[in-house]
């Protein structure tokens, strides 16, 4: 069975795996010893904190399963190998609509997707339709209120 890669900076990537370490190292070890403590409380079928814990323990496990997934299958994207002026995962990318004030965005990959800060996943419609474009490129994006045009404006390394 093929696997998605899961393109990323190198950053990004480490961030990554500081999380699984701390998930692994740290958060684990507390849950076990709150299901060791509740257990201790008695009827287990009753027992609201157990009952907590162990859901607490099943999301923790999840998300140590898939960050594990991702960084077995990570694409460290080097965006400094890339053109200068072309947009791609690693890269701070300045557009505008006409007469609007300019956006800028940082590409990163999903798992290092933070829109509050300006990093948008390379999923996203609008990276998708920014990748691979150069400086001085108008672009037509499309997302799910509707399209709109940009001018791709500055491109550097983030």
């Amino acid at each position: 069975m093929a696997h998605k890669s899961f393109q990323m900076t190198a950053e990004g990537k480490l961030q990554l795996e500081k999380e699984l370490e701390d998930l692994k190292l740290v958060k684990r070890p507390e849950v076990i010893n709150r299901i060791k403590i509740a257990r201790g409380f008695g009827d287990l079928s009753e027992n609201s904190e157990y009952s907590s814990a162990k859901d607490e323990q099943s999301t923790l496990e999840s998300k140590i399963a898939e960050i594990t997934e991702q960084l077995q299958y990570a694409e460290v994207i080097d965006a400094s190998n890339i053109d200068s002026d072309e947009v791609s995962v690693g890269k701070k990318v300045t557009i505008a609509e006409k007469g609007e004030d300019p956006e800028e965005y940082v590409i990163v990959g999903s798992a290092e997707s933070d829109p509050l800060s300006g990093k948008i996943s390379n999923d996203s419609p609008i990276a998708k339709a920014l990748l691979g474009k150069k400086v001085g490129d108008e672009v037509e994006i499309q997302t799910p209120g509707g399209s709109f045009k940009v001018t791709i404006q500055s491109v550097e390394v983030a």
